[in-house]
This record gives structure tokens, C-alpha cells and sequence, in this order.
């Protein structure tokens, strides 16, 4: 019984042989779209080559030498998107835009699509894309970051790669595109539906209701279904044709002329208009949905046969049959001969070389350092404070310095401009450096973070703030599953360089709850190649930030920025008015991942901890050694992820106990790493811990009976 595939294949040969060609779809002539008889046939090889691209990616599936497949079969008319759209607009593709990517090859020289597609298809390292890592549809040479999204969670880097255009023009940047480009993302109907989507979508209006520039185009490749759940026939039209400030046109993506037109005019309202579009494409999904995926078992085979009959490359065919640019005779020797051609490809794909060590594997995880960048500018001119300040001041202050010295910084965040943030760490800043550095966003986390990661698509700086660490867990796909990622996947072409202030775990008064007061950090653990900041005191803020942003700059690194909300205004340490936890600023030094804060030499016990907890431990220190003469040494981590593993043992080394004192839930935290690290380590000397509780956080005074206390660290240590 023939595959699908093989079905298809046979089906549009014989119906080409005798001219059995499906009826019209509109009355526009390619004439009428702006298209001659060469650019008809050149779109339609991309067809014929997206098309045999994955016929032999499911044969190399199906011999074992390839994996995991997704069809563009049915889709090959964004074909059209290759022309229309230039090679220097970003485009973010869906998983079906092969015939997208070959086409826009096709403007840049040297390119190789179908065996790049192909090497991908079979994990090659030799695959120029990411290298034997994922089958991913990318070239950086033509502006088209890989993705692995199947959830449009592309679409908000894609919005804000949109804003960042006109911004970067405006701040005298180098974007990386011209500036009149337009941004292009493509995703299904069904991606249509989900929140990252909506949310991408929402902000782009946002944004153009108040006048800032969005020149992006959403294209919608509507195939009528979603896996096995069909899309209502009206929904996409009820859902986006009416929507404040989105420009909705539609177009028939299986005839080219028709969607010349619709993408040409979808074009010239982004790039003139600076507006965001809303591009409805019909398509018709062939072959199923991905890999072994048995479409008979969900639809009826009559739906099937009707797709089929529907075949883009039919309509493509009879365009060209009719117009006499080229005979049935013509087109099925042009169809066999790049069949040849791709089959060809796909023999010398299979005995190219894959990865084969751990370490080639993770060797991209990190994107290359840049060593091209422009000097840093003179910091401002101003006295040196002398003042004791507390945390949020020094944040406040490096911020401003930083924003002196890298006129590519741009904040981002709700509440963070006019208010100055919910606790007031970016007041004046707006003031300082105007709206087009100082953004206040809308209220949606993921388009925050896709926004953030979206400038640095163009050579801009980001600095988000979530407004609470709670609120990021609505958006962790765009750290984990977009930012992390993107060097992994590209070799390290593309990079996100940003740093993501947190304010946030716990210790707050008046505050309860798993939104304002929460103490996890367990989703971040086990993201690769992320950095995690955590500052106990002003100083160290500073100098901490300024290394996070140096990371970010020149390293290209993902940097979470947590900042402890009950530290931002605290002043004193062991009674009212001693003003131990304040400090005059200094706005030059760093501190470098990988070095730890350690408070005293004492022998006795050596105290890990980091945030609230350095604070609690230095108040402790004091109760153990004035009334029990113990002498002890506190260890601020400074940093949680990657864990200055070197330093935490040198610093353990010569002490005769250790706790760990961690702010955070027993489970996942931070102190299940430290406790490992020093197993295998081999430190003989006794290792306890206290923790949080397994537990949110409660309103009122209840819930310091869920967090580590000064008394419960005093009794730790004295616990023999």
C-alpha cells in the first residue's frame, strides 16, 4: 500500500499527464498580481523542491537514517513569501515554511537549502544550521533565526524584533536590518489559539494604538485543522478580522497569483505603514501531520481526497498549462528532474558525519564572545556619594551608569517608567533617558520577555523587569524554550543577550501568597547555559549587575537578575539605626561569576547561603559568637547558576561543620545542588541544612513559620 507521500507523488503526476487539473479558485491573473511566466516557474520549482525535500526526509525516516519529519505538503504556496518579502526582513517561520526558505535562498548567493533541510533532516554535523542538534528550518545568512516551536511561542521575540527596527533607528543604533525592514512570523491555524500567540498579537496593537512603529506581518498558514482537531471554517476570520489596530487580509495560498497579491499588499502597509498585518492564508495540509501520523484514523477519507485534489502544485501546474508558459509534458520532466536532483542530495546526506561526544554536543550552548563591540562611554559626571544607601538604590544608581556608558541598553517592564517599578528601583530613569529606552509594557509577561528578546535580535540590550518572580512562571518557555536555546540551535549565529531583573523570593511583610512572595527558583536550576545573579546588599547589586550586562554584552549569555524585595529598603542589621546594610555607591568594579562573598574566618562552621539568608547568617554570627564563642565564616553565593563550585570548596575546606541556610522550598532548591557539590566533592566534614518549607507563602506572621529564622539558624549550628 503506497504511503501518503507516494500517493501524492503519483496522483500529480498522472493528472499533469493528462491535464486532470483542479478548477480555479479566484478570477486574478498572475498579470494582475504583478508576475511574469519567469517568476511563475521559479516559485513553482521551490514547490516542486519543498515538496520532494519531504518525501525524502520521511524515506530517510522510514530507512532509518532520518528522524523525526514534519510535511510543508499543502503549504509550499508561502513559496511566495521567499519573493515578496526581502532577504534582510527577519522572518521567524513555522515548521511547515520549507518552501518559504528555499525560495528566499534562492536571493542570497551560495546558499544551499535543500541539502542544508536535508542534513538537518538527518542530524548531521555537517548541517550548517545547528549542526546535527534538531531539525530545525533557519540560516542565519538569510535572516531566519531557527525555531522549534510548534506553539507560535516564536511570535513575541518576532513583535519585539519588530519594535526594535524603527527603535534602533531612533537611538542612532546599527539594528542589523535596514531601516524601512519588516519583521515576518509564520505559524498555523491552530497555533492561532494559543496564549503566546494571542499575546504576541495584543502587544503588536498595544503598541501601534499608541503610535510606536510595529512593521510586522502575522501570516496565518490556515490549513483547517490542528493535529486531528479541525478549525472552524469562520474562526480565524471572527477571531483577527476585526481587531483594533491589526490590519486582517486574506489571500488563497493555492493559487501563487492570489497569494502574490495578498503578500504584496500585506508588505506595503508594514514597510510604508509601519503597522502590524494580520496575513490569512488558505492552505490545505497533505500527508498528515508529522512522522507516522495516521491521518485515516481522525478524518474521513473523503476530506482526504478533497485536500489532495486540492494539491498547490496542481493549481501551480495549471497556471502554467493555461497560460502556455509551459507544457503538461514541461512540467512533469521539471518535477522528475529536481526529484533526481533532491534524491541525490539525500544519498550523500546519510554518510555525513554526526556529533560524537558530549562535548561537541554542548560546544554551542554559549554563543561565540564578541570582540567587536564599541567601547564603553565615559560614566556620568557626579560626585561620589558618600551617603549610605540601601539595595535599591545601588540598582537604581548602576542602572543609570550602565544606561551612560551602553546607549544600547533599553529597560522594558510594567510599571517601570512613569512609576518608576512597584518598588521604585527605576524611578528617574525615565526622566533621564526618555520612552524610547525606558519602555512601560503592557501586562503580559511572555510579550515582556518576547519584546526583550526581540531587540536583542537587533544588536539592542535588554534589560526586562518581571514585575514579581512569581509572574515569570507565565513565561517561562520564552527563557527556556526561545532565549536559552537559540545559540544551541544556530551554532551560536544568533544570540540573545539579556539580563531579566527579578525582584522577587520571600521575607516580605504584608505580603502572602505564591504571587508576591515566593521563594522557588527550582524552574531555573536546569536551564543550559543561563546565568543566575542573586545579591544579599547594595555593593554587591552594583558590581553584580555591571558583570551581568558585560556577560550579556559581550558573551551573548541569558542573565536572570534576582533581586531580594525584603532587602531592597533595609538598612540595619541588628537593631534599629545601625545602618549596617547600607553602603555609600561606587560606580565602577565588578563582581565575575564564579566569585563568592565570605564574611569572617572563623573555623568552627561555615554557613552557604545567599539573599535573605547572607542577612539572617550575619545576624545569627553574631548571637554564635558573643554567646557561645563560636567562630564562624558566612559564604554568599552570589551565584546560583552555574554554582562557583571552586570557590564554595575552597571555602569549606578548613572549617569542622557546615550548614546551608536556603531561603528556598526543601525541594529543588539550591541546597539539594550544594549538598550534591559536596558529596561528591568528598568533603568529610558534617553537612546540615534548613530550608523553607515544602509550601507557599502565607499572609501576616505566619510566614516566617515557613522561611529559615536567625533563632533556627543559632540552633542549627549549636546542634551537635
Amino acid at each position: 500500500m503506497p504511503t501518503p507521500a507516494e500517493r501524492l507523488h503519483e496522483n500529480f503526476l498522472a493528472r499533469v499527464a493528462v491535464g486532470d487539473f483542479p478548477p480555479a479558485t479566484n478570477a486574478i491573473t498572475p498579470e494582475d498580481a504583478g508576475i511574469d511566466a519567469a517568476v511563475l516557474i521559479d516559485l513553482f520549482e521551490s514547490q516542486i523542491l519543498s515538496r520532494h525535500v519531504d518525501a525524502a526526509a520521511r524515506s530517510l525516516k522510514a530507512a532509518g537514517q532520518g528522524y523525526y519529519t514534519i510535511s510543508g505538503a499543502g503549504h509550499e504556496g508561502n513559496a511566495v513569501f521567499g519573493s515578496v518579502f526581502r532577504p534582510t526582513d527577519m522572518a521567524f517561520l513555522h515548521y511547515r515554511s520549507g518552501a518559504f526558505l528555499i525560495q528566499r535562498a534562492k536571493h542570497v548567493p551560495g546558499q544551499q537549502p535543500v541539502r542544508d533541510i536535508l542534513l538537518s533532516a538527518v542530524a548531521s554535523s555537517d548541517d550548517p544550521v545547528s549542526g546535527g542538534r534538531h531539525k530545525v528550518l533557519g540560516n542565519a545568512a538569510v535572516l531566519v533565526p531557527p525555531q522549534t516551536s510548534t506553539i507560535a511561542s516564536h511570535l513575541p521575540k518576532a513583535m519585539g524584533s519588530a519594535l526594535a527596527v524603527d527603535l534602533a533607528g531612533r537611538l542612532g543604533m546599527n539594528g542589523g536590518t535596514p531601516p524601512d525592514a519588516v519583521v515576518v512570523c509564520t505559524f498555523g491555524d491552530a497555533s492561532a489559539n494559543h496564549s503566546t500567540a494571542l499575546g504576541a498579537m495584543n502587544a503588536a496593537a498595544w503598541f501601534a494604538h499608541q503610535g510606536t512603529p510595529m512593521p510586522i506581518i502575522f501570516i496565518c498558514e490556515d490549513n483547517g485543522i490542528g493535529i486531528s482537531v479541525p478549525t472552524p471554517p469562520d474562526w480565524i476570520p471572527m477571531l483577527f478580522a476585526n481587531r483594533p489596530e491589526l490590519h486582517y487580509l486574506y489571500c488563497d495560498g493555492l493559487d501563487l497569483a492570489d497569494c502574490w497579491r495578498g503578500a504584496a499588499a500585506a508588505e506595503a502597509l508594514a514597510r510604508h505603514e509601519r503597522v502590524p498585518v494580520f496575513l490569512h492564508v488558505r492552505m490545505v495540509r497533505l500527508t498528515g501531520h508529522a512522522g507516522e501520523d495516521m491521518e485515516s484514523e481522525y478524518r474521513a477519507a473523503q476530506e482526504i481526497e478533497q485536500d489532495e485534489n486540492n494539491d498547490p502544485l496542481l493549481h501551480t501546474a495549471r497556471r502554467l498549462a493555461e497560460g502556455g508558459m509551459l507544457s503538461g509534458a514541461q512540467i512533469r520532466e521539471l518535477y522528475l528532474r529536481l526529484a533526481e536532483q533532491v534524491t541525490a542530495v539525500a544519498r550523500e546526506v546519510t554518510v555525513r558525519p554526526k556529533l560524537g561526544s558530549r562535548a561537541e554536543v554542548m560546544s554551542t550552548l554559549l554563543p561565540p564572545v564578541r570582540t567587536d563591540l564599541p567601547r564603553p562611554g565615559p560614566l556620568p559626571r557626579r560626585d561620589r556619594e558618600t551617603k549610605p544607601q540601601p539595595m535599591a538604590r545601588h540598582i537604581n544608581l548602576a542602572l543609570a551608569d550602565l544606561m551612560t556608558q551602553f546607549p544600547e541598553i533599553v529597560l522594558c517592564g510594567q510599571d517601570i517608567a512613569r512609576k518608576g517599578g512597584v518598588y521604585g528601583v527605576t524611578s528617574g530613569l525615565l526622566k533621564k533617558f526618555g520612552a524610547d529606552r525606558v519602555i512601560d509594557t503592557l501586562l503580559d509577561e511572555q510579550s515582556i520577555l518576547g519584546l526583550a528578546l526581540g531587540l536583542a535580535h537587533n544588536n539592542l540590550l535588554a534589560i526586562p523587569e518581571i514585575q514579581f518572580l512569581a509572574y515569570v512562571h507565565n513565561a517561562l518557555d520564552q527563557i527556556r524554550g526561545e532565549a536559552a536555546t537559540l545559540p544551541y540551535f544556530s551554532r551560536g549565529a544568533f544570540r540573545n543577550p539579556t539580563v531579566v531583573r527579578l525582584p522577587g523570593l520571600a521575607y516580605q511583610k504584608g505580603f502572602g501568597g505564591h504571587f508576591h512572595n515566593d521563594n522557588s527558583l527550582t524552574a531555573f536550576r536546569d536551564i543550559p547555559g543561563i546565568v543566575m545573579a542573586c545579591p544579599s546588599n547594595g555593593p554587591d547589586a552594583a558590581a553584580m549587575l555591571r558583570a551581568c550586562v558585560r556577560m550579556a554584552r559581550e558573551q551573548g549569555r541569558v542573565v536572570l537578575f534576582v533581586e531580594p524585595i525584603a532587602l531592597y529598603y533595609t538598612r540595619d542589621l541588628h537593631e534599629p539605626g545601625d545602618g549596617l546594610w547600607a553602603a555609600p555607591y561606587a560606580p565602577d568594579g565588578e563582581i565575575a561569576p564564579g566569585t563568592v562573598g565570605v564574611h569572617g574566618a572563623g573555623t568552627d562552621l561555615c554557613i552557604l547561603t545567599y539573599g535573605n539568608g547572607v542577612f539572617l547568617s550575619r545576624q545569627a554570627e553574631k548571637v554564635l559568637s558573643g554567646q557561645y564563642g563560636m567562630s564562624s565564616r558566612i559564604v554568599d553565593l552570589r551565584w546560583l547558576a552555574p554554582l562557583p563550585e571552586a570557590e564554595i570548596l575552597r571555602a569549606v575546606s578548613d572549617s569542622r561543620r557546615i550548614l546551608i541556610v536556603d531561603e528556598g522550598r526543601r525541594s529543588g532548591s539550591i541546597s539539594e545542588g550544594l549538598c550534591t557539590l559536596l558529596l561528591e566533592a568528598g568533603v568529610s566534614q558534617p553537612v546540615s541544612r534548613i530550608t523553607g518549607a515544602d509550601c507557599f507563602i502565607p499572609l501576616g506572621d505566619a510566614a516566617q513559620l515557613m522561611l529559615p529564622t536567625r533563632d533556627e539558624i543559632v540552633a542549627a549550628a549549636l546542634r551537635r
